[in-house]
């Protein structure tokens, strides 16, 4: 490492290192002749920076002060000089920096850092989450998070509140979930947490969370034959597809969207879900109904989608113009999740026995040491399909 009188002149003079053969860049360092620990950096690229060097905590560090044009090489000096004293007298500025930059997390960094850190996340929960964070706390995104107060968050929680307290309730609980995120992730050069409250638990205290009841809606069995019916009309036999499969299946609508004919087994008459909400894949057996449609819809499948979309590449998203044309052609108003519930409710009345109806939901049983030695057998759910099939096929020919 070459020595010089770090000067604007000299600094001025100083030509870049030419680039490797490879297009690689090349740094060259040069050591002030006078101040021990000062330096300065020139890339192939032209950019030269100003840094010190010395040891902290037994280790070697390089600490860039800034960039020639940006200050002036006394400037670069006297911080320099301030820098190399702290650190004689036991500072580290490297984790000073890092303690000032990590106290200065906003919500976006935290809420990106949270993403990256789970992966496992559903599109269903990512999307759940951007409406919440980008959507009702957008102008939140940009604050530190030491800056959000506890009143704030009673007061964002209030007005949400007044369009929709299950909204309010739900983005507050992913906030909730970004603060016990932080407080686990940024820590000072002490390892103790730069976040120690969770703005969010004033809801708790203050019992301001909002009471919202269990949506109770789903078809009923006089509505089930006009529904049907209604469905035969639309445009696209994919979601006409899609629904049937659904209200025979009890299936979320993001397991049975993404679907591909690799789940399915016409040896075996069944199918399985192999990304779950509760991460345990879910093989179902396939009813009369179902393995007719799902016959016919591999018999001209030109795509890995059991379902794809009609309109752009992937599987289909979720049909909202084709409910909407069901419910003004038959003023019963719905949404993919009351098919589950109307499923669940049809095979409950036809007395399917608890532990068939959990299996056929892929329910987990939390604390049920009985289920625990119950081995899984998918033929066990055969005949409860299929009586569930015979029950809905019933209305329709006869509601």
């Amino acid at each position: 490492m070459p020595h010089i009188r770090i000067s604007n002149s000299r600094v001025g003079s100083i030509q870049p290192p030419q680039s490797k053969p490879d297009g690689k860049p090349v740094h060259t360092f040069y050591r002030d002749d006078v101040l021990q620990g000062f330096g300065l950096r020139v890339t192939s690229n032209g950019a030269k920076s100003y840094f010190i060097e010395k040891r902290v905590n037994g280790k070697n560090k390089r600490i860039t002060i800034g960039r020639h044009g940006q200050i002036t090489p006394e400037q670069a000096r006297k911080e320099a000089q301030k820098l190399l004293g702290e650190i004689t007298f036991g500072a580290d500025p490297i984790a000073e920096r890092r303690d000032k930059r990590i106290k200065t997390i906003t919500l976006k960094q935290a809420y990106l850092d949270y993403l990256l850190a789970r992966k496992d996340l559903k599109p269903n929960t990512l999307s759940d989450y951007k409406s919440c964070i980008e959507g009702k706390l957008g102008d939140w995104l940009d604050k530190p998070l030491t800056d959000i107060s506890k009143d704030m968050v009673e007061q964002r929680h209030r007005k949400l509140g007044k369009g929709s307290p299950a909204r309010a309730n739900n983005t507050m609980r992913v906030l909730r979930a970004l603060f016990n995120f932080a407080m686990e992730q940024y820590e000072d050069q002490n390892n103790k947490p730069i976040i120690t409250i969770n703005p969010v638990n004033r809801l708790s205290k203050n019992r301001a969370w909002y009471t919202v009841n269990r949506r109770q809606t789903l078809l009923t069995p006089s509505q089930l034959k006009p529904w049907y019916e209604a469905t035969l009309w639309l445009n696209h036999e994919t979601t006409r597809d899609y629904l049937h499969f659904l209200l025979f299946t009890g299936l979320r609508r993001s397991e049975a969207s993404r679907m591909t004919w690799d789940d399915v087994d016409f040896d075996e008459r069944s199918f399985i879900i192999p990304d779950t909400k509760n991460k345990e894949p879910h093989r179902l057996p396939m009813s009369d109904f179902l393995e007719d449609l799902l016959q016919r819809r591999a018999l001209h499948a030109e795509k890995i989608w059991v379902f794809p979309s009609p309109l752009a590449k992937g599987p289909l998203k979720e049909p909202r113009t084709a409910l909407a044309r069901i419910t003004e052609r038959t003023d019963i108003e719905f949404t993919l999740h009351d098919l589950r519930r109307t499923f669940i409710t049809i095979a409950e009345s036809l007395d399917i026995p608890a532990y068939a109806l959990k299996r056929l939901l892929n329910h987990k049983f939390s604390n049920d040491v009985t289920a625990g030695y119950i081995v899984p057998n998918m033929e066990r759910l055969r005949r409860p399909m299929q009586q569930i099939t015979d029950y809905i096929k019933g209305q329709f020919e006869n509601g």
